[in-house]
């Protein structure tokens, strides 16, 4: 198991019945970047990574 897996397990389990937005997770991503400027390269893999999801099979 990943640690990460712990932070996503608990996302799951506090959140895991809340419906948000996109642009809900985008100004919580961009908040937590602000405050965090040194993961601001991981956060942005991961939006890239959420957004291009459905262009896998354009390759």
């Amino acid at each position: 198991m990943y640690f990460t897996d712990r932070g996503i397990e608990e996302l799951a389990q506090r959140r895991g019945e809340d419906e948000v937005t996109l642009e809900w997770l985008a100004e919580r991503l961009r908040d937590f970047v602000d405050m965090n400027p040194e993961f601001e390269t991981p956060i942005e893999r991961l939006a890239v990574y959420l957004a291009r999801l459905d262009d896998e099979g354009d390759d």
